[in-house]
């Protein structure tokens, strides 16, 4: 017997909907609705706060970084976690100024904790070193030490008319500086240079006297003469003449003459180099020292004979 299809249709959408099946929603609820709309406009805000938090702490840490006292507990923090080492410590526009005087002052080295140190302390202690004007010291994290200094650029201190002021290569007055303090440390780290016109011609001389250390050890002072030439005044107040425009070759004469016989250290009155082919040293006149033995008898004088004068290309007595 063949089933009629329409009677399974028509059985089909009677029991539909005479209440044997549930309807189906056509549409969503009003609250899935409104919190599908809420969702949308809640999403961005939800990240507008994260990001606004995290520049807010970053900010802080900033501010704090800022200032010694509030980063200090901040910075004992970080020294107490696990450290991390500086590998590196970078020093721009050094100069005069040595390297081992900035580590010192600086108050770590590589291998220490990079927050370990006070940024403002270190500075603090650059700036009082003598030719440095003013310094910065910045952490670059994760291992980086970067110390930017602004050095003066003196070379010489002139001595004009019982003035002393510190002076450039070209002889112009570094201005701002005085005789206190690190300025005071400033002038015995450098040259003397005197006389008129001394300050515009102390470059060359200065060059060429830093090339014989030796020679530099025993300078206490270079005397301008004439506008032409200079004289060096050694340590225990012999004079050295220097022969015109030829500095760098009497220097070099002198190192010689220093190394092999202690020339430098000798109690002599002058040295004189303006000749390129001798040198005539002058020695103090020996006075014969007296020894008295009693009252009752005469002062007798020491049978011993001078010191022989020190070889050298040529010698003469006054």
């Amino acid at each position: 017997m063949r089933e009629d299809p329409s009677f399974q249709k028509n059985d089909f959408v009677r029991e539909r909907y005479s209440g044997a099946m549930p309807p189906q929603e056509d549409r969503p609820s009003r609250a899935k609705l409104f919190w599908r709309r809420q969702r949308r406009l809640i999403r961005p805000a939800i990240v507008f706060l994260v990001v606004m938090g995290l520049a807010g702490a970053g900010m802080r840490l900033l501010y704090d970084a800022a200032s010694e006292e509030r980063f200090a507990p901040l910075r004992e923090r970080l020294v107490a976690m696990e450290p991390l080492p500086i590998r590196h410590i970078v020093i721009n526009g050094r100069g005069m100024t040595s390297e081992a005087s900035i580590q010192d002052a600086l108050g770590t080295s590589i291998g220490h904790p990079i927050f370990g140190f006070s940024v403002e302390a270190a500075r603090q202690r650059l700036d009082e070193l003598p030719f440095i004007d003013h310094a910065t010291v910045e952490r670059h994290m994760p291992d980086t030490v970067i110390i930017t200094l602004v050095e003066r650029t003196p070379i010489a201190v002139w001595q004009d008319r019982g003035h002393f002021m510190l002076i450039n290569r070209v002889g112009e007055e570094v201005p701002d500086q005085g005789l206190t303090g690190k300025n005071a440390q400033a002038f015995l780290q450098l040259p003397l240079v005197v006389g008129e016109g001394a300050n515009t011609a102390a470059a060359s001389v200065i060059d060429a006297l830093n090339h014989e250390p030796l020679v530099k050890a025993q300078v206490t002072a270079l005397i301008r003469v004439g506008s032409r030439r200079w004289n060096a005044t050694l340590k225990d107040g012999t004079t050295v003449l220097l022969p015109e425009g030829e500095e760098a070759a009497a220097f070099a004469r002198l190192a010689r003459y220093q190394q092999s016989m202690r020339l430098l250290e000798r109690p002599v009155q002058s040295i004189d180099l303006r000749l390129p082919d001798r040198m005539v040293v002058h020695q103090p006149p020996q006075v014969a020292p007296v020894t008295a033995t009693s009252p009752s008898e005469g002062a007798k004088p020491d049978p011993s004979p001078p010191p022989p004068p020190p070889p050298a290309d040529s010698t003469k007595q006054p």
